[in-house]
């Protein structure tokens, strides 16, 4: 399934969960011939995220809105400020309501978090990535709030990477042999597909070195300290990605950064943002 189609179905679900047998609220009071107008006010700053998801959501319910967008996604944002006015029928602007608000408050909170990281790492050669440490059924909206606030998008889900970790390699029996079954793995039933290494010690990085050659494309340095990172990083030598994880913080991000790690990943992008606050206000003409 494309992103597209993730995101059409993920809107459908969203809306079949809020709706049900029918809105009764607005079913009862508002005519299904009336057309109205609402606009997104925005009540505090930030990183703005949602935008265009908001118009797929309401082009879905009624293929005819016209909505005009104020402002972009990946744009600051200040209290008081509107970022879209829709024109719909007013059935299909209070049943879509909460659903617009809840992805666009969610994403711009990852959204502004995520830029928080990425301007530390400004001068810095190290890139931003986030996690699987996702909401489940909305990870597609949240990846995309933190590419939209300046992070790399890692792994979306099982299916497009390889990564042995811990618990991957112990019960494997060892790095070197999981290493090789996922290596003869990709070579007979998913070529092409990436494999990366957690590790733990520095012993682990040289085992990754030696077995990893010609399988490996990236090995994670897992709660390594910012003196672990720069020693590992120097012992790789550019023969593999590096990637440092584990109690990467605002505070920190910079020492790792100056190791000269290729990637720093942070699941507190997603778990850790605060939803920021907007509301879709309906626009009635004197």
């Amino acid at each position: 399934m494309d992103p597209n189609q993730r995101l059409y179905h993920f809107i459908e679900e969203a809306l079949k969960e809020d709706i049900g047998d029918g809105d009764h609220s607005t079913l009862s009071c508002i005519p299904a011939d009336a057309s109205g107008k609402a606009v997104l006010k925005i009540k505090e700053e930030g990183i703005l995220a949602g935008v265009g998801i908001a118009q797929k959501i309401f082009t879905y319910k009624e293929k005819n809105s016209s909505f005009i967008a104020f402002k972009n996604d990946g744009d600051r944002m200040k209290a008081g400020e509107k970022a879209f006015e829709i024109t719909a029928p007013v059935q299909t602007i209070l049943q879509c309501e909460r659903l617009v608000l809840n992805c666009m408050q969610r994403m711009s909170g990852i959204a502004t978090l995520t830029r928080q990281y990425a301007d530390k790492l400004e001068g810095y050669r190290t890139r931003l990535l986030d996690t699987r440490k996702t909401t489940p059924n909305f990870r597609l909206l949240e990846k995309e709030a933190v590419r939209i606030g300046g992070g790399v998008n890692h792994r979306f889900g099982l299916y497009d990477m390889i990564m042995l970790k811990d618990n991957h390699i112990d019960f494997c029996g060892g790095i070197e042999k999981a290493i090789q079954n996922a290596g003869e793995y990709v070579k007979t039933k998913k070529p092409g597909l990436k494999i990366e290494v957690e590790t733990r010690t520095i012993e682990d990085v040289r085992k990754v070195i030696v077995a990893g050659k010609g399988k490996v494309f990236r090995i994670m340095l897992d709660n390594f300290m910012p003196e672990q990172v720069k020693e590992a990083v120097a012992l790789i030598g550019g023969a593999f990605e590096t990637e440092a994880s584990g109690g990467i913080n605002l505070d920190n991000i910079q020492e790792y950064a100056a190791t000269g790690v290729d990637y720093v990943s942070a699941g507190a992008l997603i778990h850790q943002a605060r939803s920021l606050d907007m509301s879709l206000k309906a626009v009635i003409k004197k």
